[in-house]
């Protein structure tokens, strides 16, 4: 039988868990036709609580059209601007004849062509007979607007791990480019019917991004997805196992869910392997030796990611790990042979960069990641721990 907590796809529905409040933010602001800055860490629930909104829209009666953009493997300005009009177009048009049209009725002047050949190859609909140029460039980013507007349809178009621009040559440019185009849309007498969601999962870089060098400044809401109260994933646990005739003792799963500290996509991996490993009640046993399958599953990957580190970061890593946040101190940098306060500032950013820690506005230190934080403590430092 399928087992009622499910980690692998979009959670949508009935199987959508908490988050209500963010649901009615995110749809307030894309109904007040707002740009939305969404970062969370891996698997935070991003692309869940974006299909949620949109779900919550359809019950609401509202007319809108969505497209997407995957950042994940764009290295490029032309592959990113063919991907975005790509996107655009096809949210309004399916046919080789209809793309051709608005190509050459919105884009007339530009390099972009609709191009038979390259269409059959790769599946785009957008090509270039020359190297993109700045008006090519602002009239792809313009044209999300062009056609929400001829169309008279919302538009939201998703730009997924947005913080990868920065591998493109020039990122600066095309977001400068974003930036203008927004502010004079905003300009006309009607406010724009198209919007963006950007998304990311590198909780640092995005913060870098939106929050120290303050692109889109006033022209996005950034939001941070809220916790999920324990006391809903108990419930959303316990319903869980009664669905397949088992049952689990409330207090038992405190530890769990403290340890995943609200992880929805562990804890439902979690419960998933406590869930085939059990018949009918579900004991300690059965919780301890699930901890060491997902440990064992993700453990590969940890590992790689303490073999990346240098020693000063290993150092610092363990200093966090025993509760230390003042680390420019002389007792910690003594203690932990960090050398000096210049170079704790190199080995935070480093640890920052590579997405394994973040640090608060009064630069207090927290893990991206619980499941890691439990297996550095336990497995490679070695530190006494309870589940």
């Amino acid at each position: 039988m399928e087992s009622a907590f499910s980690y692998g796809t979009v959670a949508s529905g009935k199987n959508f868990l908490g988050r209500k409040r963010d649901v009615n933010i995110l749809s307030n602001l894309i109904t007040q036709r707002e740009n939305i800055i969404l970062p969370s860490g891996p698997k935070g629930g991003k692309t869940s609580l974006i299909q949620q909104v949109f779900l919550q829209m359809q019950m609401e009666k509202k007319l809108f059209s969505t497209a997407e953009v995957d950042m994940r493997d764009i290295r490029d300005e032309i592959t990113f601007l063919r991907r975005l009009g790509d996107a655009a177009i096809r949210a309004f048009a399916t046919t080789p004849d209809e793309f051709r049209q608005i190509i050459a009725k919105e884009l007339a002047g530009t390099h972009l062509i609709f191009d038979a050949r390259s269409f059959a190859e790769d599946g785009c609909v957008l090509a270039l007979n020359w190297d993109p140029d700045e008006k090519d460039r602002r009239a792809i980013l313009t044209l999300p607007y062009l056609l929400a507007r001829n169309k008279e349809r919302r538009l939201i178009l998703i730009l997924r791990e947005i913080q990868n621009i920065r591998f493109i040559d020039g990122w600066e440019r095309i977001l400068k480019t974003m930036e203008e185009i927004i502010k004079e849309q905003r300009s006309f007498l009607e406010a724009p019917l198209f919007s963006y969601i950007m998304t990311g999962s590198q909780l640092n870089a995005m913060k870098d991004l939106f929050e120290h060098w303050r692109w889109f400044h006033r022209l996005a809401e950034i939001h941070y997805l809220s916790p999920i109260e324990e006391n809903e994933i108990t419930e959303h646990i316990i319903r869980g196992f009664l669905a397949g005739g088992k049952v689990v003792d409330r207090e038992m799963l405190k530890g769990a869910i403290s340890l995943l500290k609200g992880n929805v996509h562990y804890i439902n991996h979690f419960f998933s392997i406590c869930d085939h490993l059990s018949k009918g009640y579900i004991m300690e046993p059965i919780l301890i030796e699930a901890l060491a399958n997902l440990i064992a599953i993700h453990e590969p990957r940890f590992e790689a990611i303490m073999s990346d580190l240098t020693n000063f970061q290993v150092n610092l890593l363990r200093a966090i790990t025993e509760g230390h946040s003042k680390f420019s101190s002389a007792e910690v940098i003594r203690s932990y042979g960090l050398n000096s306060s210049a170079n704790v500032k190199r080995v935070k950013d480093a640890l920052a960069k590579k997405e394994i820690i973040t640090f608060g506005d009064n630069e207090e230190p927290s893990f991206i990641d619980p499941l890691f934080e439990y297996w550095v403590k336990k497995y490679f430092f070695r530190q006494k721990l309870d589940i």
